[in-house]
């Protein structure tokens, strides 16, 4: 008979002719003297071994798994949706330096992002190009970043995130240096469409990392902690941007976001481990099929459309807030750094703080309060006269604190949908459908509202009525989301 438990001898798999040849009367002597005599089955004595005869483990009963193991699945090997056994509670010193290292890498992509909007002023005069021109090379860097996140979607799975997040980083420094080096529109022009085409499959490999390293209870967390890269961009970045663009010139903005990134490169191709756990599950070879079999999985094509509202709504405010400030809420001009300031300071606390919520009252109830907070400010926010400095940095303050709570539950709760061998392409997919459905609603935003002969916006309000019905129609469908991933977890809310 084959050995099926018990001590996992080299042969014991292996046929009973192999095994004959294997366990020879010198290794029946080796285990004779670490085990208790085996009586023979005929005689109830101890069984007398021939030299050269073969010694065979009786069959045993495979061990059943305790508790605390569980199966070897394809969620199990890059990382679980939740752990049944014992939960992690907190971070680990390597998990924090991790996070603080993607946290600093979405920083630096967000930052070359947002910072063209407060260089307009400086760019257009010392460039000589129209307001047109300029907004076509802010729109070029969304644009060629959600075409960059579907060329990427099928080869997103196939290589070691660490080294695909080297890659992709290093192009986006590339094209950064080569906005810093731009003396004609058309080499800047050149320089935004390269670094999106890099920068904008960053987000993306950043979410499949988390999501391959850290369990469903505690992406809530990290996922406050990366949201806080768009406030401390706010309140450092653009602040510092404008000082050196304003001592220097525009120049230095882009080479200073160069050399921290070089940095941000190096301590990461020193420090973060191969993420490659998910090369060892089945994967379809060819990168279109694999492309094609993410777009047309059913599971996922809620998601998707979640995703698309959730930036449809957010993109539509933004762009159009300062001049909705200055001339609609009668703010100084000067006073619009102290309302990113302070709005950018509560966002960096109150991002890990709903991160927490999340994972401690459940992502679907967390991103309910959001959905109910967005609404509530949203309508106020849009229908304000001339109000005071104080009033306008609360309003803008609560605003956020709602628009948190939706995209960190809502990143955290679909993080768990795609399978293991499918999270890179996921979530490729994803970043893409951010990008241009952003471009797509600051696009259907301009169309909307109109402008006054003092500068006031007309019909400002109608983009918060858009951004109302975005909110109430995500929250129903998140509720289906998050009933799919309940239902895998066996819970009733997740």
């Amino acid at each position: 008979m084959v050995a099926t438990g018990g001590i996992g001898w080299p042969c014991a798999r292996e046929p009973v002719a192999t095994q004959a040849k294997c366990f020879t009367s010198s290794t029946a002597r080796e285990m004779m003297s670490r085990c208790s005599p085996r009586r023979s089955r005929f005689s109830g004595q101890p069984a007398a071994i021939r030299p050269g005869a073969p010694y065979l483990l009786p069959a045993s009963p495979p061990r059943p798994l305790t508790t605390n193991e569980v199966p070897m699945t394809e969620q199990t090997l890059a990382a679980p949706i939740d752990d049944q056994g014992k939960r992690q509670r907190g971070f680990s010193r390597y998990q924090a330096l991790l996070i603080a290292l993607l946290t600093f890498t979405q920083f630096t992509i967000i930052l070359d992002f947002i910072i063209m909007s407060p260089l307009g002023a400086i760019l257009m005069p010392s460039l000589d190009i129209t307001a047109g021109q300029f907004g076509v090379a802010v729109s070029a860097y969304a644009f060629s970043a959600g075409l960059s996140g579907i060329l990427a979607a099928g080869f997103a799975d196939r290589f070691d995130r660490k080294r695909l997040l080297l890659f992709f980083y290093v192009g986006f420094t590339l094209g950064t240096a080569l906005c810093a080096a731009a003396q004609t529109y058309h080499v800047l022009l050149l320089g935004r469409i390269v670094t999106g085409l890099f920068g904008g499959v960053i987000g993306a490999v950043v979410l499949a990392i988390i999501t391959d390293l850290f369990p469903l209870h505690l992406r809530g967390r990290v996922m406050g902690f990366l949201q806080t890269a768009f406030a401390a961009s706010q309140v450092l970045g653009i602040p510092a941007g404008l000082f050196l663009a304003n001592h220097w010139n525009w120049h230095v903005c882009f080479a200073a976001i160069v050399v921290v990134s070089i940095a941000a490169i190096a301590i990461i191709a020193v420090v973060m481990e191969p993420v490659d756990a998910h090369l060892k599950l089945k994967q379809d070879r060819n990168a279109f099929r694999h492309l094609i079999a993410t777009l047309g999985e059913p599971r996922y094509t809620l998601a998707f459309a979640v995703t698309t509202l959730l930036a449809t709504g957010g993109y539509m405010l933004m762009p159009f807030s300062s001049a909705y400030t200055v001339h609609n809420l009668g703010i100084d001009i000067t006073h619009l750094p102290t309302i990113y300031l302070v709005s950018g300071l509560f966002s960096i606390v109150t991002g890990p703080l709903v991160g927490r919520a999340s994972d401690a009252f459940g992502k679907y109830p967390t991103f309910v309060f959001g959905c109910a907070m967005t609404v509530a400010m949203v309508l106020i926010y849009t229908h304000l006269g001339h109000v005071s400095l104080a009033t306008a940095i609360l309003v803008n303050v609560l605003m956020f604190v709602g628009i948190f709570s939706r995209m960190i539950p809502s990143q955290a709760l679909m993080s768990a949908i795609p399978d293991a061998s499918q999270r890179g392409s996921f979530s490729a997919v994803s970043a893409s459908l951010q990008q241009l459905s952003g471009g797509l609603g600051s696009v259907l935003a301009g169309a909307i509202i109109a402008q006054a002969p003092d500068g006031s916006l007309i019909h400002f309000d109608r983009i918060g009525y858009v951004v109302v019905a975005t909110t109430i129609v995500t929250l129903v469908m998140m509720y289906f989301v998050q009933k799919a991933v309940a239902e895998r977890m066996g819970k009733q809310v997740v």
